[in-house]
């Protein structure tokens, strides 16, 4: 069942599509900042990005700072919510369970598939950001300490290259995770609905939601709980050393609402009176 959601994923035109989009931007902000040379001064614009002109094997944390704020989540969203709720309104969801596939292993076999999906886009945007870096910027690192060549990090302090991909490598899969997150809810609530729209929405509100809330000091009590509270922390593994208080808060806040949301999906499915 896994392989068949997988294999439906990546026949369908709306995953390329998406991971065009989100490689897209990246691209031509690469194609901006080569061709002015202006990057934006330290502090503004998304993280890193005015770093990368002294590197370009730093521009895949920058591209992964530009999407994530709205592109990366609101694909998430729309094929999680598309899920389930894209089956009822096709009419093929009523059909599919005809089959000896058990409700609790339909829901399985989508996470996973929005699993490999997270996995996928946050993959292609570092490896399609990383070559317009290089291509753009070139490689060659920012200064020279005692003998070695290294990017210096957030903290000031130099990396080698081979930290740095490994730094980047942590980032992607802490990005993941958070995606994670949004894409469970927008699951759950596709068990709800029949419209795909509708359950991507739902997800997407809850991410505005969260996003106002972080900014509001009124609301600082439920500061720690809120979904995007933790996501900047990604930024973390490019200090030195790292800091982990905030990357294991944000996993821990995930894995809560990934758990929460599928439990939610299962006790909605497993009951649910399927008519389409």
């Amino acid at each position: 069942m896994i392989a068949t959601e997988l294999r439906t994923m990546v026949r369908r035109p709306r995953t390329w599509v998406s991971l065009a989009l989100l490689c897209g931007l990246p691209a031509v902000v690469a194609a901006f900042l080569a061709v002015t040379g202006a990057a934006p001064a330290p502090g503004q614009g998304p993280a890193f990005l005015a770093a990368v002109l002294s590197n370009g094997t730093l521009y895949p944390a920058a591209a992964l700072a530009m999407d994530l704020p709205l592109f990366l989540p609101v694909s998430v969203a729309v094929v999680g919510g598309d899920a389930v709720a894209g089956e009822a309104a096709a009419g093929t969801l009523r059909y599919l369970l005809l089959r000896p596939v058990g409700r609790t292993r339909l829901l399985v076999a989508k996470m996973a598939a929005l699993t490999a999906y997270v996995l996928l886009a946050v993959v292609a945007i570092a490896v399609t950001s990383y070559a317009a870096g290089a291509a753009a910027f070139g490689t060659a690192p920012a200064t020279a300490i005692a003998g070695r060549d290294l990017v210096t990090s957030v903290s000031g302090t130099g990396l080698t290259t081979p930290e740095l991909l490994l730094r980047i490598g942590a980032a992607m899969l802490y990005i993941g995770v958070c995606m994670l997150g949004v894409g469970a809810i927008a699951l759950a609530l596709s068990t709800f609905t029949d419209a795909p729209l509708g359950a991507a929405l739902g997800a997407l509100a809850a991410l505005v939601t969260s996003q106002v809330l972080v900014t509001l000091d009124a609301a600082a009590a439920v500061h720690p709980y809120l979904l995007t509270r933790y996501w900047l922390a990604w930024i973390d593994f490019f200090r030195d050393p790292v800091l982990w208080h905030d990357i294991q808060r944000g996993v821990a806040l995930q894995l809560v609402y990934v758990t929460v949301a599928l439990v939610l999906a299962w006790a909605n499915f497993a009951t649910r009176d399927i008519t389409s």
